[in-house]
């Protein structure tokens, strides 16, 4: 090997990500840090900062330009932040390696109160995402959903510009930047179920990369990947974007596998839940019936929200 390649965005959270499987694979395998190459790449969704992302395109924005170099060869293999990722991989790339998994749930972030339910009646919810949105609105459905990107450092500074009142932001980033200090709440599970996948960095590879594979699949959590897949199936059932409310959590204990799921319409209004406990060899086979029961259950309302 001359040197591995990783690609990634050029966000801080994408570097610290991008560092942190450096560092893993520089541990499994002892090389040194002069055999693998960051490489940023830019991707539209970086590049358009002013709409939100289901007016652009989705959640494929993050992710275009890093699989097209994976296909050109220019990188061996690329990290992402799994819930930023499509329900379908493209067809000659895989995901070799799921990372030990951090918190998945959402920090609450405010100035102006400590928890949602003590902002001020029809107070200004700063957030991109339609899932966060969707939840807040089912617990404070007076609250006005406004649209709110960038890192963490600037949706800070448009909190204390009075922007918004409050913003989420996924506590796996936080802790991972160190900037824990700024979460006001953590949100409970039972009040926010996280986004499919939340917390999670995959490795894609090409598919028949055999020796770039042989690297990353050493690094792989077992636990996490076979968490993340069921929550995926869940996803690619519904059919899943960032234009649909959806959330998902599955844990393992031993050989067994627990997994929530839920989907909203786009007001808050109506929620489906699912919940299925099994064998963890079925965790795809659990994520697709949550997605089936919840389907069949939302019906028009989901298809139409």
């Amino acid at each position: 090997m001359t040197k591995l390649r990783i690609g990634t965005r050029g966000s801080p959270l994408a570097l610290a990500q991008a560092h942190e499987t450096r560092d893993r694979l520089m541990a499994a395998h002892g090389f040194t840090q002069d055999q693998i190459e960051i490489l940023v790449i830019t991707t539209t969704g970086d590049r358009v900062r002013d709409r939100p992302l289901a007016e652009i395109g989705g959640k494929g924005l993050f992710t275009k330009e890093i699989e097209e170099a994976l296909f050109a060869r220019e990188i061996d293999l690329a990290v992402h932040s799994m819930k930023d990722m499509p329900a379908v991989v493209p067809a000659g790339l895989a995901f070799a390696a799921v990372l030990p998994r951090e918190d998945a749930r959402d920090a609450f972030l405010s100035f102006a109160a400590g928890s949602l339910q003590g902002l001020p009646g029809g107070a200004k919810l700063g957030s991109s995402s339609v899932r966060r949105n969707a939840q807040a609105l089912r617990l404070r459905p007076d609250l006005e959903p406004v649209q709110f990107r960038g890192n963490v450092e600037t949706r800070l500074r448009k909190l204390k510009e009075s922007v918004a009142a409050a913003t989420f932001l996924a506590v796996a980033g936080l802790n991972r930047l160190g900037l824990t200090q700024h979460i006001t709440r953590i949100m409970p599970m039972e009040e926010m179920l996280p986004a499919v996948a939340q917390g999670a960095i995959g490795i894609e590879i090409r598919s028949d990369d055999s020796v770039t594979r042989g690297f990353v699949e050493a690094i792989d959590d077992r636990t996490s990947h076979i968490a993340v897949a069921s929550e995926r199936a869940f996803l690619a059932t519904l059919e899943g974007s960032c234009q649909t409310p959806l959330a998902a959590h599955a844990v393992l204990h031993g050989g067994n596998l627990h997994l929530r799921a839920e989907a909203l319409t786009l007001d808050g209004k109506d929620v489906f839940r699912h919940e299925v406990k099994g064998l963890t060899e079925d965790a795809v086979a659990m994520g697709r019936e949550a997605g089936e029961k919840i389907k069949s259950a939302g019906g028009a309302k989901l298809l139409t929200s």
